[in-house]
């Protein structure tokens, strides 16, 4: 069996990877990583980091041209400002709305290429780090379960029901996937999250929050934090 992982570089997606090298071995493992035009790439710089810890082939992409029409705040052409605070937050000032760091139709997007490089890559698994904290009050739509299997259906009919897609978090919390990380020696020091490209992550950003967050609720601090504070 072997598995195409979608790597983002992020806490969610590496430990996908590492679970995925777990459970089948480096070498029926491959790595994909996106770029979308994002505002910078340390999160790719990351996917590459961890990629090579685990020593498993990595694939890049550039899906950028696609994207060019939306104005999400985390594209590099966005007029718009990164938001700062929680995601809770976020949803209340929204108003309904979506919040401004949801990418079209990302996720569907990035499981429609993986999908297609799978086969001739000769996976039958496509892991990606969706979890339910991210489709908590309709955030991020491409990340809840109804999501999930509705691309699985199609990909597994679409491939000749020889690819199938395989979500380990999609019912899980952020500190759930921290404490499995955690379990299996992850080097999260090598991971990014922040949506800002600064040298240390800003902490102030949703996703650094949540990821924050999540290390503090297994009782651990997060590396990136311990790095911007310089702590030994």
């Amino acid at each position: 069996m072997r598995v195409l992982v979608l790597l983002s570089g992020g806490v969610d997606s590496s430990t996908c990877l590492a679970m995925a090298v777990d459970k089948y071995g480096k070498d029926n493992v491959v790595a994909l990583s996106a770029s979308y035009g994002q505002k910078h790439t340390k999160e790719l710089e990351s996917a590459r980091k961890v990629a090579n810890y685990y020593q498993v082939e990595l694939l890049e992409i550039n899906l950028g041209k696609i994207f060019s029409f939306s104005n999400c705040s985390l594209l590099s052409h966005s007029d718009e400002d990164i938001p700062q605070g929680s995601y809770d937050s976020q949803l209340k000032e929204s108003d309904g709305e979506r919040i401004s760091t949801y990418v079209p139709f990302r996720n569907g997007l990035f499981l429609s290429t993986a999908a297609s490089i799978a086969l001739s890559k000769n996976c039958q698994i496509i892991y990606y780090g969706a979890h339910s904290d991210d489709s908590a009050g309709n955030a991020y739509p491409d990340c809840s379960p109804e999501f999930n299997e509705a691309m699985n259906q199609a990909i597994y009919l679409g491939s000749g029901k020889e690819v199938r897609i395989e979500a380990p978090f999609v019912n899980m919390h952020k500190s759930d996937i921290v404490k499995k990380g955690l379990e299996l020696n992850l080097p999260y020091e090598l991971t990014w999250s922040c949506y800002e490209g600064k040298e240390h992550s800003c902490g102030k950003c949703g996703t650094c929050i949540d990821r924050e967050k999540a290390f503090e609720i297994n009782g651990a601090i997060d590396p990136l934090v311990k790095i911007r504070r310089g702590d030994k």
